[in-house]
C-alpha cells in the first residue's frame, strides 16, 4: 500500500521500491512553514534535507578528507599552502591551524579551487608565533560541517646570513664581508651576484703620462639550487692605489670573492708602477699606460681595459674595464673613462665599474664607470687621488694625472659583494 510522507507530488511506496519524500525545489522549500524534523528531497541541490528547528541541513553530509599539504610553514614569514583531498565542496572551507605549545589555534575560511584542492595563506597569527621545529596540525571542515583528519607540518626556520631584507616578493641576503649563508630550505632556487674587489688605480708620472684606471672586480650573475646546509662566503677587498716613487710601490689587484664553488676574480690594477708598462689582467683588466698593452678581463666576468694615449707627450692613461663594457681609450691629454658596471636585476644599483684614467698636461681625468668606479684626476693635479671607488661595489680605482713634477697615488678600488635572492 502507498505511504505518503508530507505533501508529495507522486506516489511513495514501501517494500522493494523504498520510501519516498516530498520533492520540491529550494524556492518552494523556503516558502514552507516548516516544523522541526520535517524531511524533503531538494531538487535544486539534489540532496535529502531536514529542518532542525532553525535551518535546513543535509541528512547525510559530504565527508571532508585532507590527504596532503604541500608548501612550508616558516617561522617569521608568510607563505601559501596547497591542500589536496576530497569533499572540499564549493565554498566556505574552514582550515584550522593548531600548535598547543605556541598557543596557536586559528581558523581561516577559503574558497576551494575544486572539490579536491584549495590554497590557504598561512595567517600572521601562525607564522609570527610558531617556533621553528614545532609541529603544526592542520585539518579542514567543509560547508556540510564534516571535519577531516589531520596533517602535520613542521615549522621551518628561515635562511640566515649577511644583511637580510625583503622587497618585491623576494628575500635578499647581502654580504659585504666574509661569513656564512645558512640555508634551511630543501632545493632552494636562488639568484645571486658575486663580485670581487676592484683593482687600485695607477700613479701618474712626474713628467708625461697619466696613470691608468684599474679594472673592476669580476662579476658573476648566476643561479643556483641549494641544498640545506652552510655555505661559506668570502668577499674580496679592493686593491690599493699605486704610487710610483723612485720606481717602487706597485698598486695591487683586487682580491677574489667566492661562494658555492664560484670564484670571481679581483680586478687588475692601474699603471704607472715604475716597473712595467704591461696592463694588469683580472676580473676586468686595468687600462694601458702610454703605449703599453692593456689588461685583459676574465671571460664571463669582465672586460679589457682601454689603451693609453701613446709613447709621446702628452699621454693620458686608459680607463679600467667594467663588467658592462671595456675601458675607454685615452686621447692625448684626456684620460679614458672607466668601463660601465651592471645594474643587477634592474634594481637601480650599479656594480663592477672600471676606474677612470688620469689626464696629462692640462687634460681632464676620465670618469669612473657608472659612477661607482673611481674618477681619474686631471693632468697637473698636485695631490693623491682621493676619488676612491664606491664602497662594496667591486669597482676599480682611478689613476692620477701626469705632468705633476712628482708621483701621486692612484685611488683605491672597492671591496666586493655577494647578493643572494629567492622567493619563498
Amino acid at each position: 500500500m502507498p505511504i505518503f510522507v508530507g505533501a508529495g507530488t507522486s506516489s511513495f511506496m514501501k517494500g522493494s521500491d523504498g520510501v519516498g519524500f516530498t520533492r520540491i525545489n529550494t524556492t518552494q522549500r523556503n516558502a514552507l512553514t516548516a516544523v522541526e524534523g520535517q524531511v524533503i528531497f531538494n531538487t535544486t541541490s539534489g540532496v535529502l534535507e531536514y529542518y532542525d528547528g532553525s535551518a535546513w541541513a543535509k541528512v547525510s553530509a559530504v565527508l571532508a578528507v585532507l590527504s596532503s599539504v604541500s608548501g612550508n610553514i616558516f617561522a617569521g614569514a608568510a607563505t601559501n599552502l596547497t591542500l589536496s583531498g576530497t569533499g572540499f565542496l564549493a565554498s566556505n572551507l574552514v582550515v584550522n591551524f593548531n600548535q598547543s605549545a605556541d598557543n596557536i589555534n586559528v581558523n581561516v575560511t577559503v574558497t576551494p579551487s575544486s572539490d579536491t584542492a584549495a590554497t590557504v595563506a598561512v595567517p600572521s597569527s601562525v607564522y609570527n608565533n610558531v617556533t621553528a621545529g614545532n609541529v603544526v596540525t592542520i585539518k579542514v571542515t567543509n560547508s556540510d560541517g564534516s571535519t577531516s583528519g589531520t596533517v602535520n607540518k613542521t615549522a621551518v626556520a628561515l635562511p640566515s646570513g649577511g644583511t637580510k631584507t625583503t622587497s618585491g616578493g623576494y628575500t635578499y641576503h647581502t654580504f659585504t664581508s666574509s661569513g656564512n649563508f645558512v640555508n634551511t630550505i630543501a632545493s632552494l632556487s636562488t639568484e645571486f651576484l658575486l663580485v670581487a674587489g676592484g683593482g687600485g688605480g695607477g700613479s701618474g708620472d712626474d713628467g708625461s703620462g697619466g696613470g691608468s684606471g684599474a679594472g673592476a672586480g669580476g662579476a658573476i650573475d648566476g643561479t643556483a639550487t641549494l641544498n640545506v646546509g652552510t655555505y661559506g662566503v668570502v668577499i674580496g677587498g679592493g686593491g690599493a692605489g699605486g704610487q710610483r716613487s723612485g720606481g717602487g710601490n706597485v698598486g695591487t689587484n683586487g682580491s677574489n670573492s667566492t661562494f658555492n664553488s664560484n670564484t670571481a676574480i679581483g680586478g687588475g690594477f692601474g699603471l704607472d708602477n715604475g716597473a712595467t708598462t704591461v696592463g694588469q689582467g683580472g676580473g676586468s683588466g686595468g687600462g694601458g699606460f702610454r703605449s703599453g698593452s692593456v689588461g685583459s678581463g676574465t671571460s664571463g666576468q669582465g672586460t679589457n681595459g682601454g689603451s693609453g694615449a701613446g709613447a709621446g707627450a702628452p699621454a693620458a692613461g686608459g680607463g679600467g674595464g667594467g663588467k658592462g663594457g671595456g675601458g675607454g681609450n685615452a686621447t692625448s691629454t684626456n684620460g679614458g673613462s672607466g668601463g660601465p658596471g651592471i645594474n643587477w636585476k634592474s634594481l637601480g644599483t650599479f656594480y663592477a665599474g672600471g676606474g677612470g684614467g688620469g689626464g696629462d698636461g692640462s687634460g681632464p681625468g676620465g670618469s669612473g664607470g657608472s659612477s661607482v668606479g673611481g674618477n681619474g684626476t686631471n693632468g697637473g693635479t698636485q695631490s693623491n687621488n682621493s676619488n676612491h671607488a664606491v664602497a662594496n661595489r667591486g669597482s676599480g680605482g682611478g689613476g692620477t694625472g701626469g705632468s705633476t713634477g712628482t708621483y701621486y697615488r692612484g685611488s683605491n678600488g672597492s671591496g666586493g659583494i655577494l647578493i643572494i635572492r629567492y622567493q619563498l
